[in-house]
């Protein structure tokens, strides 16, 4: 039988669910294996991805109608009463029998034929009721509800950046970013660029700078345009180009990418840099080496020299040898919960050694670094404990090296923090240091 929109939705939800799965990588393996038309791709993307933005909203609102804790009820009845929830209270295009009627038919479709009566009586209660918040007085629980975000999450977020940036951060969480890509400028102009995209139908306008540009949505993947495939530009988003940019790497220079992979900010680097000179594109694992690998080759960076390698190994054959570099580090990602929402998934004590793992990366980092040379500490994250409490303890510990500021035109900041709710982009991290010496 062929699967169903709502079918393929509901398998890959249980692998998130289930098996931890990172839910883009698991959509679009689904997707490529599915025999649906575009419209139902882009219907089964909308369930998954909604499921897991509204998550927190989606369990409030069935708990209200369920006799037992939904910590009691089988992973697979659940994901089928989130999916029927969120189609009820945020699907405006789904009739209401068809959200009730299809989940009652998932569930005898997919062994849960026992349960179809309690999905039946639970999502038509949730239809009668509708979305009831909690009481505001209770801000924690109120936010938390509201944005579907953890509550250890919100209470982090208010203690560090205040209420009103807490509300537009949760607030952005929600929306969806539009695609950013750098163009190409060693292939093509951002001007010639507008204008195939003209031709396609495709819209876009400029972005943070020349080379940036943010285009309008696409009837396929980004990968199967004309343009992608002659390496006219790679997907990047903004803050990510502002922290490659951040780098000042010159032509002719050594830069060190330390944690590369995929490869966008490397890519930026080399065209920043003319592709001129030696960039060293290094990542923990083989098969995400080949990724930055099959993105030079295509976008024609033969600066490039991947390779595997473990940043937070220091490797004295290096030392002091760079120029430049770059050390995005791990992190908890709580800046693109809007991209990778089962981020919000995580427990609070799963971030507490992420700070010492990305200080031994930017110690490693710094020690690679000629005097007179750049280094650049970043992450995709929103947490003062991976942010600025990192950069203040290598201060301290490295008085060779001294804090620059970044973007000395627009902001007087050393430590930069991208806000999403600023440019509707990423939450990034961005700081940049110098060591003290002549080159």
């Amino acid at each position: 039988m062929k699967p169903t929109a709502r079918q393929t939705a509901y398998n890959v939800l249980l692998k998130i669910f289930k098996d931890n799965a990172y839910s883009n990588l698991a959509l679009d393996a689904a997707l490529k294996e599915s025999r649906l038309d575009l419209r139902n791709k882009a219907f089964a993307s909308a369930l998954v991805y909604g499921v897991c933005e509204r998550l927190f909203t989606l369990d409030y609102v069935l708990s209200a109608h369920l006799s037992k804790p939904i910590s009691k009820l089988k992973i697979q009845i659940l994901t089928i009463l989130r999916l029927g929830t969120f189609q009820l209270l945020f699907m405006n295009s789904v009739p209401s029998s068809a959200a009730v009627n299809e989940s009652v038919r998932l569930a005898k479709l997919n062994g849960c034929s026992y349960a179809s009566g309690l999905v039946n009586a639970v999502l038509r209660n949730v239809d009668r009721n509708g979305l009831v918040l909690p009481d505001k007085k209770d801000k924690l629980h109120f936010l938390s509800v509201k944005y579907s975000c953890p509550q250890w999450l919100v209470e982090k977020w208010l203690s560090e950046y205040g209420e009103e940036r807490t509300e537009n951060i949760l607030a952005c969480s929600l929306k969806a970013n539009k695609l950013s890509v750098r163009v190409n400028r060693l292939k093509i102009s951002t001007d010639e660029l507008c204008d195939r995209f003209a031709s396609k139908g495709i819209e876009c306008e400029r972005g943070l700078d020349e080379n940036s540009l943010v285009i309008g949505s696409l009837s396929s993947s980004v990968e199967e345009l004309d343009e992608f495939k002659e390496g006219l530009f790679h997907v990047q988003g903004l803050p990510s180009q502002l922290c490659a940019k951040a780098l000042g790497a010159k032509e002719g220079e050594t830069v060190f990418d330390l944690c590369a992979a995929p490869g966008g900010k490397t890519f930026t680097i080399a065209e920043i840099m003319n592709n001129k000179g030696k960039i060293k594109a290094f990542d923990l694992y083989e098969s995400r080496v080949s990724l930055i690998e099959k993105g030079a080759s295509r976008l024609g960076l033969n600066i490039v020299e991947a390779s595997a390698f473990d940043a937070s190994v220091f490797n004295a054959s290096l030392k002091e040898s760079a120029d430049c570099v770059l050390c995005d580090v791990p992190c908890s990602g709580l800046g693109i919960i809007s991209k990778k929402p089962e981020i919000k998934l995580k427990k609070p004590q799963e971030l507490l050694s992420l700070p010492d793992i990305q200080y031994k990366i930017l110690q490693n980092g710094s020690r690679y670094v000629k005097k007179g040379g750049r280094l650049v500490y970043s992450t995709c994250t929103l947490s003062k404990a991976e942010n600025e409490a990192v950069c203040q303890r290598f201060i301290k510990e490295n008085p060779d090296f001294r804090p620059e500021k970044p973007f000395p035109k627009i902001s007087d900041e050393c430590f930069v923090t991208v806000f999403p709710d600023e440019n509707n982009s990423d939450g990034f991290f961005i700081a940049l240091f110098i060591k003290e010496g002549e080159k």
